[in-house]
């Protein structure tokens, strides 16, 4: 089933995850803090299925993806009613960059449990963040299987929608459970950062 998906950050993972929801025949909206018309030659290069919008348009959509940067996820909270949108946190809670790769320190709680917060009422899906862009971009059908994509969620349907969506595009999800658990193992830092499985 085609969905359009609303893509805020357009940088390495949500150009990449762009490439792959086209490709499986969905459309996206494409936005980052520059505006539309930074991604003019993107949205052409991608096809038909992708057009630039604004942050608030892309949020406006059936899905909304986050990759954009950590310390922007406080810029969004009030451009929508996040009120029961299905919202997929590809974010990493970085604080900087190469060399050091500092996270902030979130105390006890899940980078996505914050996010959740922010985002009042929204069902938050853990899921895209793990594997490096580059690894992403590449055809998720290998040996056989399919690559592996995390999800985890407080809200049962929500984790099912994203994890059609990933397998519409040619991935294989794997259930982490909540997001107090399975986040954590997902989230920069965590257990499952940069792993790269396939199932066979």
């Amino acid at each position: 089933m085609q969905q359009t998906i609303g893509i805020i950050g357009a940088g390495h993972i949500g150009q990449t995850v762009a490439r792959h929801l086209v490709k499986a025949g969905h459309k996206v909206i494409l936005s980052n803090q520059r505006g539309a018309d930074a991604l003019q030659s993107l949205v052409a290069e991608l096809g038909q299925n992708a057009r630039a919008g604004s942050v608030q348009d892309a949020a406006q959509a059936e899905i909304v993806l986050l990759s954009l940067p950590w310390s922007q996820i406080p810029s969004i909270t009030g451009i929508a009613d996040w009120n029961g949108k299905v919202v997929i946190d590809a974010t990493n809670h970085f604080i900087s960059y190469a060399p050091d790769f500092k996270v902030e320190d979130l105390g006890t709680k899940a980078s996505s449990e914050v996010v959740a917060a922010l985002l009042p009422g929204a069902k938050v899906v853990k899921a895209f963040n793990t594997i490096f862009y580059k690894t992403l971009a590449e055809d998720p059908r290998v040996a056989g299987g399919n690559r592996v994509l995390f999800v985890s969620a407080n809200d049962a349907a929500a984790k099912t929608q994203v994890s059609r969506l990933i397998e519409s595009i040619g991935f294989s999800p794997v259930d982490l459970g909540d997001l107090a658990t399975g986040s954590k193992l997902q989230q920069a830092k965590g257990p499952l950062a940069t792993l790269n499985l396939v199932k066979l």
